[in-house]
């Protein structure tokens, strides 16, 4: 893990009437990045961070605004901000503990927020002037009115009392939609229900799911006039009422869209196909295990693995594509674990197959759980990004585990696999051939890309292109 910064902290700007120059930076890891990774622009869809943050600024803090997303592009080696704010997952805390590190010594003032900061906002605080844990919607004003005022504080948290019910529409001008799949990525909720105990979402936020009022929703689809959009809720069948009001209204807008939910929803005929009529043409579904043993362990025994197949048909039968994701690593994983996934994948006719490595990341009961029995190997965060195995397998080695997720993947995107997935599936197969040849790209080229050295060096230099 990154060393502490030792570095004092900047002093507060004080008050001035010139602009505050802010400039708002998403960090990445190795997955993301836009040189040599493995998604390629066209691949990405436009993160909403960067841009809600910019839409959250106060209309009496005049400022000079630039947005950076290092999946895309470079930060400018001459980047001039009075102060830098950065959103922080735990597989991109080095990196952004470096970029703050640099940015501190060129004297900006550096604010970091994000889940990792809001599960381990002491070790963050070594490393920024200010931090904001929890959602920002409250906190982000008042702390840019702060720093303006030259009073800025260590610390901002989330009320819990924290509401949605205002308007917020993120500023999706600022962001060129050439280097995005797309920008029309929307949000309805936030958090989810459920306590899976390896999900961060609990951990970090709590199980009360924020709602945005759905009139508000819809306003901002129809701002941006998409056609096409991401939902990028956690679970948008958390609570069926709001559910079942979002899916009304927007089915007279007329649009596709693509989301994550539960088996839950697989369950509910009439949800389904309210769903399915107004426009979901998609839906990404963590089925995380085939093994009863495994799901109750994780606190996911709402799941049923002898339901899988049927819920993947219903689905299919409302034209409903599925990107199923499976986590291998849980207790009750063997050796035999990844061909006995895989070969349900191929049969159960799975769209789009995604496999994850079990990461125990911090601040969750995963991770508390591994730690008491001794089973954590690294503690390098950038390292936690659901690809590395960071702790000892129960029913098997480090290796077997690394090698079996790696085979997984390129066993379900042979092309006999790819066709007969297809084939089974029959749902949006244009699109469905051009996403499975991307992710067969993707299977194949994992020990290529996934290493983590791309970061080292001065902090803002780039590996040669």
């Amino acid at each position: 893990m990154t060393s502490v910064d030792l570095a004092p902290p900047v002093a507060a700007r004080p008050a001035t009437d010139a602009p505050l120059r802010l400039a708002l930076i998403s960090p990445k890891g190795p997955l993301y990045r836009h040189r040599g990774g493995i998604f390629k622009r066209s691949l990405r869809y436009a993160p909403l961070t960067l841009t809600t943050l910019a839409a959250l600024i106060p209309p009496d803090v005049p400022v000079r605004l630039t947005l950076h997303d290092e999946g895309i592009e470079d930060i400018p080696a001459d980047l001039d901000a009075d102060l830098v704010a950065m959103t922080v997952i735990t597989g991109t805390a080095p990196r952004a503990y470096a970029l703050a590190r640099e940015q501190r010594a060129r004297g900006a003032t550096v604010v970091l927020g994000g889940p990792h900061v809001t599960l381990l906002p002491d070790e963050a605080a070594r490393h920024a002037d200010a931090i904001v844990t929890g959602y920002a919607e409250e906190t982000w004003p008042e702390l840019l009115r702060d720093f303006r005022a030259g009073r800025l504080r260590r610390r901002y948290d989330q009320s819990p009392e924290l509401r949605l019910d205002a308007p917020v529409f993120p500023r999706r001008d600022l962001v060129d939609r050439r280097h995005y799949l797309t920008t029309d990525v929307f949000e309805a909720t936030r958090t989810c229900a459920h306590d899976c105990e390896f999900c961060v979402a609990p951990a970090a936020w709590g199980r009360r799911q924020l709602q945005k009022p759905v009139e508000h929703v819809v306003e901002d689809i129809r701002r941006t006039g998409a056609r096409r959009a991401i939902f990028i809720d956690l679970n948008l069948v958390s609570d069926r009422a709001h559910a079942e009001r979002l899916f009304a209204a927007l089915v007279p807008l007329r649009i596709r869209w693509f989301g994550l939910a539960t088996l839950l929803a697989t369950r509910d005929p009439e949800l389904l196909d309210l769903m399915a009529r107004s426009g979901c043409r998609g839906l990404l579904i963590g089925f995380e295990s085939i093994s009863r043993a495994n799901l109750r362990r994780a606190r996911k025994g709402f799941h049923d693995p002898d339901e899988y197949a049927d819920a993947v048909a219903r689905l299919h039968r409302r034209r409903i594509s599925v990107m199923g994701c499976f986590v291998f690593g849980l207790d009750d994983d063997g050796p035999e674990v990844f061909a006995e996934t895989a070969r349900f994948v191929i049969d159960a006719r799975i769209d789009l197959p995604r496999f994850a490595v079990a990461t125990p990341f911090p601040g969750t009961p995963f991770h508390a759980r591994l730690e008491r029995e001794g089973r954590i190997l690294s503690r390098d965060w950038e390292r936690y990004d659901g690809q590395h195995v960071v702790f000892q397998p129960a029913r098997m080695s480090v290796e077997a585990l690394e090698r079996g997720h790696e085979w997984a993947w390129r066993r379900v995107y042979r092309l006999d696999a790819i066709a007969r997935r297809i084939a089974g599936s029959r749902v949006q197969i244009p699109l469905s051939i051009a996403s499975n040849l991307g992710y067969r790209f993707y299977a194949r080229h994992l020990r290529d890309f996934y290493n983590c050295d791309w970061h080292t060096g001065p902090a803002l230099a780039r590996r040669p292109g």
